[in-house]
């Protein structure tokens, strides 16, 4: 694969895990910058497996999702499950795999492709 198709799978990638963020108005610079360190160490982990361009998406909807948990708490959060209970964030699957959703983990139920959380 090259360069440019690299760099275009990653500008995809940023782009629809924005998308997600902007939709859950969660999209301040400092989230933004865990966008951008999620790309800049993807880019290298593509560099080395050009297959894996297809699984960036999921990847770093990962990435952000990982290190929000670590500053602000979880995202996005289920909205299936809205009545009772502990609000729990949504998970990407598959983990590993082209065309990844936002999935309830309790009730399994497919929410939104990752980039269309604005749509649901």
């Amino acid at each position: 694969m090259g360069l440019m198709k690299l760099e275009q799978a990653l500008h995809a990638a940023r782009a629809l895990v924005l998308a997600d963020l902007a939709a859950g108005e969660v999209a301040q610079a400092d989230i933004v910058s865990l966008v951008e360190d999620s790309i800049a160490h993807r880019r290298w982990w593509v560099e080395q497996w050009p297959e894996g361009a297809t699984y960036l998406a999921g990847l770093v909807a990962q990435d952000v999702q990982d290190a929000l948990l670590e500053r602000y708490g979880r995202w996005p959060l289920c909205p299936v499950c809205t009545e009772g209970g502990d609000p729990h964030a949504l998970d990407v699957e598959p983990e590993l795999g082209p065309d990844p959703h936002w999935v309830c983990g309790k009730t399994a139920v497919a929410v939104a492709r990752v980039g269309a959380l604005g749509t649901v």
